[in-house]
């Protein structure tokens, strides 16, 4: 009996541990996410993204790329056929003052909105697919999180810094 009670309290003791080493994948690998390094957190997911990408998946395919148009007509609560950011953009954090500046829009907003006026009118609406396809940077007809996000700035020493990056340096001409 006494194996028995010592055999189940080091299984669930073992349980526990792994539960707890285990990465809840809520940040980039390595760290960064919820109670990692830097304390960093996931921001919301945009309202465009989650009306475009119908089954949320992560990849804005071709489907849902012809049938953009339409997916964000569902983010037009107020009905006008025009989008503005507080219909497809998140809303700002309880906690921020009244005057805070958004941050810069995403590259998929600023690929919808043609004329760069922070609405996205009727005949953008309507051309939703053709932007979209500017976003493809690989041609493959469906957009991944990559695709949407921001481009990073350069690291030091990375070769868009200038630096010899992870090939080294230009080999000599002699």
């Amino acid at each position: 009996m006494k194996t028995k009670t010592m055999l189940t309290v080091l299984v669930l003791g073992a349980t526990a541990f792994i539960a707890g080493a285990q990465d809840n994948n809520d940040g980039p690998p390595g760290g960064g996410g919820p109670g990692g390094p830097g304390g960093h957190h996931r921001p919301p997911p945009l309202p465009i993204v989650t009306a475009l990408d119908v089954n949320h998946d992560g990849v804005i395919d071709s489907g849902e790329i012809a049938n953009a148009s339409a997916a964000l007509l569902t983010l037009d609560k107020n009905g006008d056929g025009v989008l503005t950011t507080n219909e497809y953009l998140p809303p700002m954090p309880p906690d921020a003052p009244a005057d805070a500046p958004r941050p810069p829009l995403p590259p998929i907003v600023k690929a919808l909105d043609a004329n760069g006026d922070g609405v996205i009118d009727a005949t953008e609406i309507a051309n939703a697919p053709a932007a979209l396809m500017t976003l493809d940077k690989n041609s493959d007809g469906k957009l991944t999180r990559d695709e949407l996000r921001p481009p990073r700035p350069p690291q030091d020493g990375g070769p868009d810094a200038g630096g010899d990056g992870p090939q080294g340096p230009p080999p000599d001409d002699q």
